[in-house]
Formats: structure tokens, C-alpha cells, sequence
């Protein structure tokens, strides 16, 4: 059954503003062959890559806007998520290939962290008051608390002694196959319910076809990794500059970076009174990394080097808060700027944590 609504045209309205877009959205492009290049230094190359990840973020907040319409909020928000987190992925897998096993655990976590904590609050604090679907908000919030408890299983041997050797990677592995399985069969059943409960909404009249929405938000994440990846290139850099030890950056600014699109999207969304929708995708992204991201990104460490779940302390309280306050926060169902304000906080108090740690 199509659901696009009897005699809607399936035509790509094509707004003005696009005319003003279209030399940013450029930018991406420009960065990466720059980037290949070697033509500019890496200062250069890491404030470009920040301001070209500006449009991205926009263009995909667009897409999934319009994907929105035809899946509901949650799917719209699971789609996001998919594609938004694409760029982590790479970027842990180029990681893990070159060695860097405490930069990818700390970058991940702070993903997790940044996205209900920082995302999540700036969406509730700038966005529209709305309501939330508390099902979907409290099952993704579910995952990363059962994913922080996996993770405290499989890394507390690891607190003492060498955190990366093999025997913990062989201890993590079925814990990680068992986080993917879990992830899988509780995602698979709840965008069944979504697709059962999901009324197809009125197009408005600038609405995209789906087919345009899911090959636009595709390219956006193609260049989206590539640039994200130039960007944590020139980052060590930046690092170097500010004396911040490695942890802090992968913690913190390789987190942002990476989510950079998510953070412009939900933002976005919530302003023009998407808020179920915007909401969504910080909530999808991070049950996502928890359950899905960084069980693969185990697994798929064993053809490089076996990535062990030996996170810190640290990052361990940094996954319980982030999963404990949107609880909080979201527990009426109901969004409030006074509640984007506390989850922001809450990112603060764990920056000043990271930053206080240092490296292991």
C-alpha cells in the first residue's frame, strides 16, 4: 500500500534556498580533495572540515525530515541514526587498523555520552515544548543501560594489568555477540509496532519523493565520512596545540565531530516543532553505538587487532549518567527547556571528568 496520499504528484519542489546552499554544501567535497592533496596545513584543513560539516548537517536534517513523513518519527530517527553513525564506524575501523584500541573505546563513549547528554539537551533547550514517545524513548534508553552493564561485565578483569590483551578480547567477544543480539531482536520488533501504529501524515506541497530522501541522505553520509575523517585527521593537531591529552580529545572532540551531523540535525528539527522527530535521533543514535556500533566494531576488530571492552571507570559512570538523566528528564512524556538545561549539566560534569582523567 503506497503512502502517498491519492493524487499527491511524487515532484520534488526545489526551494530557493537551495541556490544559497548549494556553494556550501560544495565545501565537503573541496575539504576531502584538499585533504588527498596534502595542499594546505592541517589548522586549515581541521576548521574547513568544521564549517563543511555545517551544510551536511542541514542537508541531512532535510532528508530525514521527509523521510519522517512516509516511516513516523522513530524510523525517521532509526534511519538518521543508521546514517549518521556511518562516519563512526570508519572512523573506529581506520582507528583500530592503525593500533589506536584506547582512542576508539573513549571516542565511542563519548558518542554515547554526547548524544543524550549535549544533543539531546540542546534539542530540548532550543527546540519547541512536545511530547515524546515514551515506548521508543524509554526501550533506546533501556539498550544503553543494559549495554553499560555488559560493558562493566567485560571490563572489569581489565581494570588491573594490560587492558588490551588477548585473553579479554576472547572474554568480550560472546559478551559482544549477545549486545548485537539483543540490539537486533528488540529494534526488529519495535519498527514492526512502528509500521503498525504509523499514520501517514498529509505531504505538504515542498514534501521530496522517499526515493529522493533515502538517495540524498546516502550521499550526505558518504561525504559526511569522508570529511569527518579529514577532520579527526587534523585533530591530533589541534591536540598538540591545546596540551589535552589524547583521551580527552577522542572523549570529547572526536565525539562531537563525528556526531556533528546529528547535533545539526536534531537541533533543526526541534526549532521547526519536529520535536517527536528530533528527540528520536540523539535516543536511536545512542542505543545504536551501545548496542550495535560497538559490539561490531569488536568483532569486526578481530581481521586488525582484537578490540577488548576495557573501558575506564570513568567512561563507564559517563554511559550510566548519560542513560539515567534523559530517563529523568523524559519521565512525563513531555519535553522541557528547564530539562535540556539539566542534561547539559550533566555533559559539563562529564567533560570536567574527562578531562581530569587523562590518559589511562
Amino acid at each position: 500500500m503506497s503512502l502517498v496520499p491519492p493524487g499527491r504528484p511524487q515532484v520534488l519542489h526545489v526551494p530557493a534556498r537551495w541556490a544559497l546552499l548549494t556553494p556550501a554544501l560544495l565545501l565537503g567535497p573541496l575539504v576531502v580533495l584538499l585533504d588527498r592533496l596534502d595542499a594546505v596545513g592541517d589548522l586549515t584543513l581541521f576548521v574547513l572540515a568544521a564549517f563543511a560539516l555545517l551544510p551536511l548537517a542541514w542537508l541531512i536534517g532535510e532528508a530525514t525530515e521527509n523521510l519522517a513523513f512516509y516511516t513516523g518519527p522513530a524510523v525517521g530517527g532509526f534511519l538518521n541514526a543508521t546514517f549518521g553513525n556511518a562516519p563512526e564506524l570508519i572512523i573506529a575501523i581506520v582507528a583500530i587498523s592503525e593500533g589506536l584500541t584506547e582512542i576508539v573505546r573513549a571516542s565511542l563513549v563519548g558518542s554515547v555520552a554526547g548524544n543524550l547528554l549535549l544533543v539531546l539537551g540542546f534539542t530540548l533547550l532550543l527546540g519547541r515544548k512536545g511530547k515524546v514517545d515514551r515506548r521508543s524513548t524509554y526501550i533506546s534508553l533501556g539498550l544503553v543501560g543494559f549495554a553499560t552493564l555488559v560493558f562493566l561485565i567485560a571490563a572489569a578483569p581489565g581494570f588491573h594489568g594490560d587492558p588490551d590483551r588477548r585473553a579479554l578480547a576472547v572474554y568480550a567477544l560472546p559478551l559482544a555477540v549477545l549486545l548485537l543480539v539483543v540490539r537486533v531482536t528488540v529494534t526488529r520488533r519495535e519498527l514492526q509496532r512502528q509500521r503498525q501504529i504509523y499514520t501517514p501524515v498529509e505531504l505538504t506541497a515542498g514534501s521530496w519523493p522517499l526515493r529522493t530522501a533515502l538517495v540524498v541522505l546516502g550521499i550526505a553520509t558518504v561525504v559526511t565520512a569522508f570529511v569527518t575523517e579529514t577532520l579527526v585527521g587534523s585533530l591530533q593537531v589541534f591536540a598538540d596545540r591545546a596540551n589535552l591529552s589524547e583521551f580527552f580529545v577522542a572523549a570529547v572532540i572526536v565525539a562531537i565531530a563525528g556526531n556533528a551531523t546529528e547535533h545539526g540535525s536534531a537541533v533543526l528539527l526541534a526549532r521547526r516543532g519536529r520535536v517527536k522527530l528530533a528527540v528520536e535521533i540523539p535516543l536511536a543514535s545512542s542505543a545504536q553505538i551501545a548496542g550495535l556500533l560497538i559490539p561490531l566494531v569488536a568483532i569486526i576488530s578481530w581481521a586488525f587487532e582484537p578490540l577488548t571492552l576495557s573501558f575506564r571507570p570513568v567512561e563507564l559512570a559517563a554511559l550510566a549518567i548519560a542513560a539515567a538523566l534523559p530517563a529523568v528528564v523524559l519521565r512525563s512524556g513531555g519535553t522541557t527547556r528547564a530539562g535540556g538545561a539539566v542534561l547539559l549539566v550533566g555533559y559539563a560534569a562529564v567533560v570536567v571528568a574527562f578531562y581530569l582523567a587523562g590518559d589511562r
